[in-house]
């Protein structure tokens, strides 16, 4: 009995000494996903269908709070002491939810975190959200594969793929995140414009 003891003291100081070892994870700065105030659609025609917003697939390098960077051939690393609020797909998708809300045009709108049934549901693939260097150039790639999707059976109805690109003369980090708002805010002008044109068509009409 008094051996185990002592063998037992033994394993946790060797536990404690190896804990006092360990090397102290480092402070990050954590950003949120600009976003420049953009005013309501002049044509505010509110649509009578509701649409649910869904996280966008990713690979896992994207499907992370990470801030991605490529700085040279298919090499994907990160921005060190760095990382975003949530990862991509859910920054983007709550870029895309404030987008349709700022539009005014759809106004019943949920996100998958909900369990609501949806007209339409928007969702895909996220290709690219990171900062990409051609030699000595910067710039912030942020890609999206969007489809259109009929809510009671999981339908295909409309896909695009949507891309842009905004140029970095600064490769510090508030001046990246910066460029990843920028691009965001494009990309997700696009998409609300894209998605009400095919829902004026697609989802059904009011009862």
């Amino acid at each position: 009995m008094k051996l185990t003891r002592i063998a037992l003291l033994g394993a946790g100081l060797t536990l404690i000494g190896a804990c006092s070892i360990l090397p102290k994870s480092e402070p990050s700065d954590v950003y949120r996903l600009p976003a420049a105030p953009a005013p309501a659609s002049a044509n505010a025609l509110t649509q009578s269908w509701s649409l649910r917003l869904n996280k966008l697939q990713a690979s896992e390098a994207l499907n992370r709070p990470s801030i991605a960077v490529i700085p040279q051939g298919d090499v994907i690393s990160s921005y060190k002491g760095s990382r975003w609020s949530d990862p991509a797909p859910v920054l983007l998708r709550n870029r895309l939810l404030d987008g349709f809300a700022r539009d005014g045009r759809v106004t019943l709108l949920s996100t998958d975190d909900s369990n609501f049934q949806a007209d339409l549901e928007l969702g895909g693939s996220l290709q690219a959200f990171q900062t990409e260097y051609q030699g000595a150039q910067a710039g912030v790639v942020v890609r999206v594969d969007a489809l259109l999707v009929r809510g009671y059976d999981q339908r295909i109805l409309a896909s695009r793929r949507f891309e842009e690109r905004q140029p970095l003369s600064d490769v510090q980090v508030p001046a990246v995140v910066a460029g990843f708002g920028q691009a965001s805010d494009r990309l997700t002008a696009e998409v609300v414009a894209w998605a009400v044109e095919q829902g004026q068509t697609l989802a059904p009409q009011s009862r």
